[in-house]
């Protein structure tokens, strides 16, 4: 029986290599390259502390304006295309950035089109993360019981490419905008050619009604509502995401203004955070089997509270870079908990509506940090962070007390 396991089982592992893992690797850094290195590249390109806030809300809007809208479209088309066409996207909207900015490094067609980039690959991001997690999560069904092996898999990408994409984008920052922008192209381009081998998913009727997208949205709301304990923790960990959203809407001003460090160092920032996130992630898996969900979510709340706390008062850029990454990897922990969470309540044949609406509510901080930031002085952005911060603390201590004796978190 194992001469004809392990050839098939051999098989299996190399098909989800070249259909899955590759191009979501290359999507996941190109994604995560753009996302952190946009900015970075408005605050060189214009120096302006209320540009590069408005540059991070403008990543945002799009992105949620259009998540439903990207279900929609890939339940109609099919993961495979979606991320096919949104990776090529981004990759021609990239290369036309990187020449424009070839042709004029400063004034107002630079400043045109770094915020025109902000805008187009905040949403062609959002396709191709919406296609990605379909793909995944189709693998991982024909997977059977070696499912949780292909999420596994798949977060340690996401989480790598967290890892080394913002240093690698500030790092090419260095050699000027263009670079970085033709080094995310190719990797976008690389992910647009690699999901061309990605299995085809499900795709609804050609038939399926049109408002299925608000009424999708309205389910999973209705489903939040309904699991008292989903919702606390929804709402407790979206106040947090206001206060990580603007230190990271921030981060550039931050680290570049007012500690005078380069934009390499903001990079270093965020990658020390994303690892720090992987260890988090790692300890809590263990941490929750011994000690259980609540005692592990409780633990990670307070010690995030209290690194934003003292990220906004960090007299110096170290102590700023520990803070972050300590608060990041509190912030992994309660993610855990919450995806733990979420499989255990969340009813089957309303899984995948709440999950689009419990992403789509626990992201809409993020471009309300980037109006924050656009629209707080320089000398003032630790005051607001503060007040963030302890929005959060206050969230995170309700959510947590209100869970304390709910049966779905005592094991």
């Amino acid at each position: 029986m194992s001469t004809s396991v392990t050839p098939r089982h051999a098989r299996h592992t190399a098909g989800l290599l070249r259909g899955i893992y590759l191009p979501r690797t290359a999507d996941a850094l190109a994604s995560a390259m753009s996302t952190y290195g946009i900015p970075l590249l408005v605050l060189a390109t214009t120096r302006s502390a209320a540009l590069t806030g408005a540059a991070f809300a403008l990543e945002w809007i799009p992105r949620l304006a259009a998540f439903g809208w990207a279900g929609a479209v890939v339940d109609r088309r099919g993961a495979a295309v979606v991320f096919h066409l949104a990776s090529l996207g981004r990759a021609l909207t990239l290369a036309a950035g990187a020449l424009l900015l070839h042709l004029h490094p400063s004034g107002t067609v630079a400043t045109a089109t770094v915020m025109a980039l902000a805008a187009t690959t905040g949403v062609l991001t959002e396709f191709s993360y919406i296609a990605a997690e379909t793909a995944g999560a189709a693998a991982g069904r024909r997977a059977g019981a070696r499912a949780h092996r292909v999420q596994a898999v798949l977060l340690g990408i996401d989480q790598t490419a967290i890892l080394a994409g913002p240093a690698l984008a500030a790092v090419l920052l260095l050699a000027g905008p263009p670079p970085m922008l033709a080094v995310i192209t190719v990797l976008s381009l690389l992910a647009a050619l690699l999901a061309l081998r990605t299995p085809p998913s499900p795709v609804a009727p050609a038939r399926a009604p049109k408002a299925r997208l608000g009424t999708g949205l309205l389910t999973g709301w209705r489903t939040i509502r309904s699991l008292p304990a989903l919702g606390w923790l929804v709402t407790g960990l979206t106040l947090s995401n206001l206060a990580t959203g603007l230190l990271q809407a921030a981060g550039p001003v931050i680290v570049v203004q007012h500690f005078g460090q380069s934009t390499t160092a903001v990079g270093l920032v965020w990658s020390a955070a994303a690892a720090a996130t992987l260890l988090s992630v790692t300890l809590c898996r263990f941490a929750i089997d011994r000690l259980g969900l609540w005692p592990v979510g409780a633990t990670c709340a307070a010690l995030a509270s209290l690194a934003c706390l003292a990220a906004a008062q960090a007299p110096d850029y170290r102590s700023y870079l520990v803070m972050v990454a300590l608060l990041m990897a509190a912030d992994g922990g309660m993610t855990v908990v919450l995806r733990t969470l979420r499989s255990r309540l969340i009813p089957p044949q309303t899984f995948g509506s709440t999950l689009s609406a419990t992403i789509l509510i626990l992201l809409l901080p993020f471009p309300l940090a980037g109006v924050l930031t656009a629209l707080t002085p320089p000398d003032v952005m630790g005051h607001v962070i503060t007040a963030c911060a302890a929005l959060q603390a206050l969230g995170l201590f309700c959510a947590f007390a209100r869970l304390r004796t709910d049966p779905a978190l005592r094991t």
